[in-house]
């Protein structure tokens, strides 16, 4: 089981290694496996209605999880890859965006930050 990113990162770099697949992984290669799974993800929720993206059936549900779990996984080899700790790049990455979306300027609206009055 595992409990943190540390652990989960781990259990990838032994998969990896298991397979002897490093020698496949340079950031560019990691960095379309990452869209090419969220095209994946997005590919489920084609044609349904923003209702019907809540309520997805079990089996659906199951297929999104198992696509998200792979985004994660390309996801954190190519941070890895480029030597990016992961969670201080996502804790600065909100933090930027606390800054570009103030609340009393974004609350309840889905406006880029460049078109806020």
């Amino acid at each position: 089981m595992t409990d943190s990113l540390a652990d989960l990162q781990q259990a990838i770099d032994a998969f990896v290694d298991e397979r002897d697949w490093a020698q496949f992984h340079a950031p560019k290669n990691l960095a379309m496996g990452v869209a090419i799974e969220a095209a994946e993800i997005m590919e489920h929720f084609l044609w349904c209605s923003t209702e019907a993206s809540f309520t997805l059936d079990p089996k659906k549900r199951a297929e999104v999880a198992n696509e998200i779990g792979d985004v994660l996984i390309y996801l954190m080899g190519l941070a890895r890859a480029l030597d990016v700790d992961i969670v201080a790049a996502a804790r600065d990455k909100l933090a930027l965006n606390r800054e570009k979306y103030p609340v009393d300027k974004a609350k309840g609206r889905a406006t880029k930050y460049v078109d806020f009055d």
